[in-house]
């Protein structure tokens, strides 16, 4: 799924309509359609839309994707970058050692 339809799935799950997006980042409907109608928004746009969207942006390094894909319930681990070792239960915290030690 690209960035346009994962921002209209998201403000359709929030029950917004495009029309919305003004009241919640000051951003019109005109303009709020041209990007989710695959317009090519800038970063400080697409920080304010997730703001909006009451969401986050960021950059997964594609080595971990599949695994924070399997955490958020989209996808599962190839059987070739499955650990070797199963990992430690995630009961408590499902990100534990998937994007490296808190402190980096």
């Amino acid at each position: 799924m690209n960035l346009h339809d994962q921002l209209k799935q998201r403000r359709k799950a929030l029950g917004l309509q495009q029309s919305d997006m003004q009241l919640r980042i000051g951003m019109n409907q005109q303009q709020y359609q041209r990007i989710e109608a695959n317009g090519n928004p800038r970063l400080e746009s697409l920080a304010l839309i997730a703001q909006g969207l009451e969401a986050e942006l960021m950059l997964i390094p594609q080595a971990k994707l599949e695994q924070v894909l399997a955490v958020l319930g989209g996808g599962e681990l190839a059987a070739s970058q499955a650990p070797a070792t199963p990992p430690p239960p995630t009961d408590l915290d499902p990100w534990a050692g998937i994007l490296g030690s808190a402190g980096r």
